[in-house]
């Protein structure tokens, strides 16, 4: 069998560096830690607006059982007028991430 050894020299940009995919991915999640986002910045996550948000995601009882801080989750729902809604970034885009197909199917 013939083979053939090959060198080859890829050029990385002054402004870039290679990581592992698990480093990456830590170092998103270390990014979001302590985070608090409000309905804006859930709305700009998701490209989705509240009405949707709320509709398909906080309100609906499978959902609402895991996020409601009530029930030991990471989401505050307002209780009264000029409350506002809070959400743990860290845990909320989790959430969104796992729950992505359960989220959009009918």
């Amino acid at each position: 069998m013939q083979q053939l050894e090959v060198s080859l020299m890829i050029p990385i940009p002054n402004d870039s560096v290679i990581i592992k995919k698990v480093e990456l991915e830590n170092l998103k999640k270390t990014e979001l830690k302590g985070i608090y986002w409000t309905m804006r910045d859930l709305e700009e996550c998701t490209k989705r607006k509240t009405e949707w948000i709320k509709e398909n995601i906080l309100f609906k009882p499978k959902f609402r059982k895991i996020l409601d801080i009530d029930s030991g989750g990471f989401v505050f729902y307002p209780k009264s007028k000029g409350q506002t809604w809070a959400f743990q970034a860290t845990k909320m885009a989790e959430f969104l991430e796992k729950n992505f197909a359960s989220i959009y199917s009918r």
